[in-house]
């Protein structure tokens, strides 16, 4: 069995790692005289967003744990209850964050410089509250962030764009890279003075990464409204690579 590798493949026992799909037999099986090509392609897929993830949620300090709660819960409630109204349905708000910790007084100095020895003393108790928000309406973000901060959210984080149905963009990368592997294996063999007989073996690794815009860590108060942030979601990419082998002859 004679063997041609184009882009630099892996040597074909390199073909049993797992892959994210895989049609193959471990060790690819041809017609005797007949030749190996080894084909790695890429297919992409470009979409606009249509959903977009986001942190909210209030921080709080208080002289006791129980008024830091108290003070943490009434912002949490204006919180959850302006997004309601700005449209983000229950099933869309979930918890991420819930937290109540000490903050310690800063060691005292002594004259000649050293830190005096003594124990940590609490001086007030911190509480954290954030919810996770998947916005369906890209368009009213900016409109959603305002309400929040209104409401008296004193931290945002975020927005990492989606797709909402990824599959339908990873299937047109897919057909993307088999078309480019396809055209690939035809070139070679011509220019071998082959034909391509068929596909032995494929296997698939591929990638889908969201391009993050950051508006973080918003701390205002209503006295001091910022305007609503404008939001570009821009475009996401979605890309598949593939490793086709295809069986060549005379």
């Amino acid at each position: 069995m004679k063997t041609l590798t184009f882009a630099a493949a892996a040597a074909l026992a390199a073909l049993t790692t797992p892959a994210i799909a895989q049609v193959a037999s471990p060790v690819p099986t041809i017609t005797a005289g007949h030749t190996l090509l080894t084909v790695n392609a890429e297919g992409s897929s470009t979409q606009q967003p249509d959903l977009a993830m986001f942190n909210s949620g209030v921080t709080t300090q208080g002289d006791t744990a129980s008024a830091a709660l108290a003070e943490n819960s009434r912002k949490m409630t204006q919180v959850v209850t302006a997004l309601k109204r700005a449209g983000i349905a229950d099933r869309d708000i979930q918890t991420s964050n819930l937290s109540l910790n000490p903050v310690y007084a800063p060691p005292r100095r002594l004259p000649d410089g050293s830190v005096e020895d003594q124990p940590q003393r609490i001086v007030a108790y911190q509480a954290v509250n954030q919810v996770s928000v998947k916005q369906r309406k890209l368009d009213d973000y900016g409109k959603v962030i305002d309400a929040l901060v209104t409401a008296g959210a004193n931290q945002v984080n975020g927005p990492n764009f989606m797709l909402s149905t990824p599959d339908t963009a990873m299937d047109e990368a897919r057909n993307q890279a088999i078309k480019m592997a396809r055209q690939r294996a035809q070139l070679y063999a011509s220019a071998a003075g082959l034909r391509v007989v068929g596909i032995v073996s494929i296997s698939e690794s591929g990638s889908y990464t969201p391009q993050p815009v950051m508006y973080d860590r918003i701390m205002t108060t209503s006295a001091q409204r910022a305007p609503a942030p404008p939001v570009m979601s821009g475009e996401l990419e979605t890309k598949v690579n593939v490793t086709v082998q295809f069986e060549l002859a005379a």
